[in-house]
């Protein structure tokens, strides 16, 4: 659970922005339409800390109760995510621009 988001944070976003920036348009910029991306960021950094405090407070043991508190943690998470890009929190995500891509 740890390893997904960190990798769904280093490698999901910075595999596509690295091949973009160096190898197809060799320094470009990818422009990210969507300021709630930092709160999603640091929410799903979050998550890490709460499962690691999960598996302590559980004994450092992964059973029935542990997955569980996971799958809770992962839905909140999808939901807040969802949340700030439909602008319930604020004025996360302005209106899509056309593309050149």
């Amino acid at each position: 659970a740890v390893g997904s988001n960190v990798f769904d944070i280093l490698v999901c976003l910075g595999i596509p922005w690295f091949l973009q920036t160096c190898i197809l348009k060799p320094g470009s910029v990818v422009q990210v339409y969507s300021e709630g991306l930092v709160y999603s960021s640091i929410t799903l950094l979050s998550t890490v800390a709460l499962l690691i405090i999960s598996i302590h407070l559980n004994k450092w043991t992964l059973d029935k109760r542990i997955s569980v508190i996971f799958l809770l943690i992962y839905v909140a998470y999808t939901v807040l995510a969802s949340l700030y890009e439909l602008n319930i929190f604020g004025y996360f995500h302005p209106k899509e621009r056309d593309s050149n891509y």
